[in-house]
């Protein structure tokens, strides 16, 4: 078996940093704005975005040619800056591919991740952890093995999730959290590794089908979806997000599920399959995000409709 790449115990003189979406642009910063001496940035190849053929740079490319640092798209350029010193380290957040032993035999490399391992290993460990009701979930510095999101924790924090917490607010408050746990890695060295104890989930990407409402689950469920973003469903043969929405009841079980009831012309609710949730923004197809009065007003909404 291949072994992996000793880490710099008394903290690391270089650092390549491997990241690729928004998320990965901020830890990137506090390690410049730390001093640290970040070699070489690598990210995901630039890919198509949006409509036509053209390719746009990731944001974490974006922001490390605008730091003025070195940028590469294959990690294997990381080998050739392996020296003789024990004083390099990699750092990957949210880096979107696995990285191979090749790599890591001659590279050691730390992990942020955004769970309390070993629950929720994997891509979509936020969202996982909002869809399950869970109470806590944290940031963990862990080290990089071959086996996805296995490797021993050296820091980590638990951060509450609040019943109003959504996708966006969640990342926000772990990804603060993990900067000071990051530099401090990156700066003081890492100590000795607790090894992952307990169930280990699978956070698995988010697929579209899932984000489709089904009006027969409890309220708390379908709040739950909308908070993570994306959730859509039915009217009128087309598709509408539903982008912000409130729980009015919670145990008032029925058989109209998807049913509508108007309340007032600011306040359209949702019968689901146990309790209400009330409408406040919606995205319908094609068009921009609005309130739930202008949608009402717009598609003449009456008590009795019902979401296909």
């Amino acid at each position: 078996m291949t072994a992996l790449a000793d880490l710099p115990i008394n903290g690391a003189s270089r650092i390549i940093y491997f990241g690729t979406p928004e998320i990965a642009v901020a830890p990137l910063q506090a390690l410049v704005d730390a001093g640290c001496n970040i070699e070489l940035v690598v990210t995901r190849p630039d890919a198509r975005r949006g409509r036509g053929n053209q390719t746009s740079a990731c944001p974490v490319k974006v922001a490390a040619q605008e730091l003025g640092l070195k940028v590469s798209q294959s990690a294997s350029d990381a080998i050739a800056l392996v020296g003789s010193s024990n004083d390099l380290l990699g750092v990957v957040v949210a880096y979107g591919e696995l990285i191979s032993m090749d790599v890591l035999s001659v590279v050691p490399m730390i992990n942020v991740h955004f769970s309390l391992l070993p629950r929720w290993r994997g891509a979509a460990p936020v969202e996982r952890a909002i869809l399950a009701g869970d109470e806590t979930t944290g940031v963990c510095i862990m080290r990089v093995v071959e086996s996805l999101d296995s490797g021993e924790v050296y820091d980590r924090i638990e951060i509450p999730i609040l019943d109003t917490d959504t996708l966006v607010s969640l990342r926000e408050k772990l990804l603060e959290a993990s900067l000071p746990l990051l530099v401090n890695a990156c700066i003081e060295g890492l100590k000795d590794g607790v090894a992952q104890i307990g169930e280990a989930l699978y956070a698995k990407k988010i697929t579209n089908s899932e984000l489709q409402i089904n009006w027969s689950d409890p309220a708390i469920q379908i709040d739950r979806l909308i908070r993570v973003g994306g959730a859509h469903t039915q009217f009128a043969g087309k598709r509408l997000k539903v982008v912000e929405a409130r729980i009015v009841s919670e145990s008032v079980a029925s058989n109209g599920h998807g049913a509508i009831k108007v309340v007032s012309r600011h306040e359209c609710e949702v019968q689901t399959g146990s309790g209400g949730i009330s409408l406040v923004k919606v995205q319908p197809e094609g068009k921009s995000v609005i309130s739930v009065d202008d949608w009402m007003n717009g598609a003449r909404i009456k008590t009795g409709d019902l979401f296909d």
